[in-house]
């Protein structure tokens, strides 16, 4: 596989994952000028915005470290542009997550960052 097959079989698995939680997948590789967004969905009243990232080891460092302070702010301004693009009030309660999948050892951490 390559790099885009694999990304895809991992946000997948992530998909499946949060849908079996409860959350509904509103949207998968959100695309803009601000950047991607990996997964969209709604968790209760959260609309979650969440990046997946994995790492066959930890050769190339953990997975949550790829999430720097650049990507964070790449996804937050997608989101931005999400929320007006879709009519989404500024009042509509948002999230940023990360699904960090080292090997076979999934990590959902809720909130892993703020809006920048």
């Amino acid at each position: 596989m390559n790099r885009r097959q694999t990304g895809t079989a991992y946000e997948e698995l992530a998909a499946r994952r949060l849908s079996d939680q409860g959350y509904e997948i509103l949207e998968r590789n959100f695309y803009c000028r601000q950047g991607e967004i990996d997964l969209i969905a709604r968790d209760g009243g959260y609309l979650v915005f969440i990046e997946v990232k994995y790492r066959r080891d930890l050769q190339s460092g953990h997975p949550l470290e790829a999430v720097g302070t650049y990507k964070q702010r790449r996804i937050a301004r997608a989101a931005v542009y999400y929320c007006h693009s879709h009519g989404i009030s500024d009042s509509q309660a948002c999230r940023f997550d990360v699904i960090s999948i080292l090997g076979n050892e999934i990590e959902h951490v809720k909130n892993a960052f703020e809006l920048i």
